[in-house]
């Protein structure tokens, strides 16, 4: 059935044998659903009777060729939802094969030798092969954010100010690089200092800021700091009593010592560490958002670029403090030109506005407090800041 192929579409990659949970509001979705089957308006006007999975194909693309909504997968996983136990798996070699009956659509995966079971299947004691990694098609291709998931940062520009920074480099060096020593120290009265004593402590080094301002407010949202790279802490700061030249003590703050591991670009002087946070696994599951989170792009990643293209990031005035949630499907909208009517003869030009466009649609993957970062999965036309985004519904 439609739901026994789609619902996994848009899941995400997991460790073999692992099973990502579905959320009571998606079962709940596919269970109303169960019975009534996908209209065929539903579908791509281009929608092949049958497809069969490819290596580097990805979910979300496997899904834009059936669907005309890709992210509605709850509800296709309803349409067979008795029959598939596990609506997050797809795998290279299976066959898509695509039914129209009584206006209604319906999707089978094909049996075929060597694909990956998709119902329970009774069986004898016999012996069994099975891969040792993971085949799954991925939901998105992960090279296009995973540098995403390390580098930027949006932060308040407290926390940066706080933030541990870099006071000096070996040998009075102006520029610092993979490879090199160099110190650091934190703000009184919190020393930069190991967390355990032997084990050095992995940071990111952060240039100072930009803001980030709401195209309509003009409200600064938060603070984009540009990244550098790595540092491994491996001695902690401290106090040193240095002999003076009236033959006493003069008690010395002596930085701490950190070694470059890796680097971006060339670092200084000045420039802040940020404890490196813990890796995350994370499960992409496009949804569409909520009807009525609208927002703004605010500004396009990268240096002095403007305009952005499909695979781009971006960042929206909208964060978990408005709802946004990890994987939300957002519609990108287009300005409408504002013009005068001179249609009608002997009046004089009546300002209107055109109404907005739908350009693409975007998806979140690292939400922030007021703030997010999202991939550009589909556009039209360029992407600028100050574009809107809304549900796609």
């Amino acid at each position: 059935m439609l739901a026994a192929a789609l619902s996994v579409l848009l899941a995400a990659p997991a460790a073999l044998g692992q099973n990502f949970p579905v959320t009571p509001g998606q079962r709940s979705t596919a269970e109303q659903v169960a019975q009534t089957g996908v209209p065929l308006a539903d579908l791509a006007p281009d929608a092949p009777d049958q497809y069969t999975v490819k290596r580097g194909d990805t979910l979300w693309a496997i899904s834009g060729i059936f669907l005309t909504k890709p992210w509605r997968w709850p509800e296709l996983w309803g349409m067979n939802i008795s029959d598939v136990r596990n609506p997050h798996r797809i795998y290279p070699g299976q066959t898509l094969v695509l039914d129209k009956r009584d206006g209604r659509a319906t999707l089978r995966i094909a049996r075929s030798e060597g694909s990956a079971p998709t119902e329970t299947v009774r069986v004898s004691p016999r012996t069994r092969i099975e891969p040792m990694a993971d085949a799954s098609v991925p939901t998105l291709n992960s090279h296009l954010i995973e540098a995403f998931l390390a580098e930027p940062v949006i932060i308040d520009e407290v926390e940066l100010l706080q933030a541990p920074r870099i006071v000096a480099a070996p040998e009075s060096r102006v520029l610092i690089t993979r490879g090199d020593r160099a110190y650091a120290r934190g703000l009184i009265p919190t020393p930069l200092k190991l967390r355990t004593e032997g084990h050095p402590d992995d940071y990111r080094v952060f240039r100072n800021a930009r803001p980030l301002t709401d195209p309509l407010t003009n409200v600064v949202l938060g603070y984009e700091a540009m990244y550098l790279g790595k540092a491994a802490l491996v001695r902690s700061e401290s106090v040193q009593a240095i002999p003076n030249a009236t033959g006493g003590e003069d008690n010395m703050i002596v930085p701490a010592t950190i070694d470059i591991v890796s680097a971006k670009e060339e670092m200084r002087v000045g420039d802040r560490l940020l404890p490196e946070p813990p890796r995350e696994f994370l499960s992409y599951v496009p949804h569409a958002s909520t009807p009525g989170l609208d927002g703004s792009i605010v500004s396009v990643y990268g240096d002095a670029v403007v305009n952005a293209g499909q695979n781009q990031v971006v960042v929206i005035n909208r964060g978990i403090a408005d709802g946004v949630e990890m994987g939300h499907v957002m519609a990108i909208l287009k300005d409408g030109q504002r013009q005068r009517d001179w249609s009608q003869p002997g009046e004089r030009g009546t300002p209107i506005k055109l109404p907005d466009e739908r350009n693409g649609l975007l998806m979140v993957f690292r939400p922030f407090e007021h703030l997010s970062y999202a991939l550009i999965l589909e556009i039209n036309d360029a992407v600028k800041v100050g574009d809107r985004v809304a549900s796609p519904r």
